[in-house]
């Protein structure tokens, strides 16, 4: 990690704060790509993941959105309350699982709340790029809305769709017309509260896999008070583990000395996806479409429903 001086700690938005970091010295921050993110070491040690918002082309800074959360766990609170404008905070270089494919032409983006962050980062490297863009960005209120005068701007107008609901779902925005159908080959990025995006994954079944996306700002839920013990066989070694009700099948596979790939680890990049040879998932992902949950699992998240699963590990 290294060291970076805040330069911002202020919100832009109820509930929402913008802070700013420079570097320690006059050199180039290492470069980002739009859709990527930093982690932060809060002032109390805890490690915490921020998509940047700001332009990519921007060499001298990272810019992160945080929503204040009164009742998370703690990191929020810490970057908020605890950091000002001067202090030096220890940041990893920025790493990117939600970027954006470099032959697309057409992106349909899809935010809730504090969602929208990444998107303002896509939306400068697309607009200089000169490719097309649509956002559906949906809040409770105007004043709980980030970046609200940016995305309003004149020239947004034609590509920016603002929808406030005053917390009520009977004003939800209607997206079944928008995701009816793919057009002119578009990639669909998602980011949100959970709800929001299992029921853009609901709509989009019909879509090629590779063409949709999803970034969780949460956790994931991995683990439920009920969840309970199982095993996994491993289907080309014969090799039984047991994940115990407090692991991931991911991290007792690590456990056990195999080398599986994953990124995101929150059930929503799709690089721990996995073929299941036999056995019933308890599917807690945002990437597989309804046919490919009989036979494949994202390790990361999900679970087995009875008392074993086998793996093509």
């Amino acid at each position: 990690m290294m060291p970076m001086r805040v330069t911002r700690n202020e919100p832009i938005a109820d509930g929402i704060y913008l802070l700013e970091l420079r570097g320690a010295a006059e050199a180039s921050l290492p470069p980002f790509t739009a859709g990527a993110h930093i982690t932060l070491k809060t002032p109390k040690g805890l490690l915490r993941k921020y998509s940047l918002c700001n332009d990519p082309a921007e060499r001298d800074r990272y810019q992160v959105a945080i929503k204040r959360e009164a009742n998370g766990r703690g990191g929020s609170l810490d970057l908020i309350d605890n950091v000002k404008a001067g202090d030096t905070l220890m940041v990893a270089p920025p790493v990117n699982d939600f970027g954006l494919p470099p032959r697309g032409q057409d992106f349909l983006f899809i935010a809730g709340g504090i969602g929208v962050t990444p998107m303002m980062a896509m939306i400068h490297e697309l607009r200089a790029a000169g490719k097309r863009f649509r956002l559906f960005y949906f809040n409770r209120t105007p004043e709980m809305t980030a970046f609200r005068e940016r995305l309003s701007a004149a020239e947004l107008k034609d590509s920016v769709i603002i929808h406030y609901d005053q917390g009520d779902p009977a004003r939800s925005y209607d997206l079944k017309p928008v995701l009816k159908e793919r057009q002119n080959r578009e990639h669909l990025y998602c980011c949100g509260p959970r709800p929001l995006m299992e029921a853009v994954r609901a709509m989009t079944d019909h879509w090629s896999p590779t063409a949709v996306h999803f970034e969780a700002f949460s956790e994931a839920e991995t683990h439920k008070p009920t969840d309970r013990p199982f095993n996994v066989r491993l289907g080309r070694t014969g090799k039984t583990v047991a994940v115990p009700a407090d692991k991931t099948i991911l991290e007792v596979l690590r456990d056990n000395g195999l080398d599986v790939p994953s990124s995101c680890e929150t059930g929503t990049c799709g690089t721990c996806r996995t073929k299941m040879l036999e056995g019933v998932a308890d599917h807690r992902d945002l990437v597989l479409a309804e046919h490919e949950k009989a036979d494949t699992i994202m390790i990361c998240v999900s679970r087995a429903k009875g008392d074993e699963i086998t793996l093509d590990r």
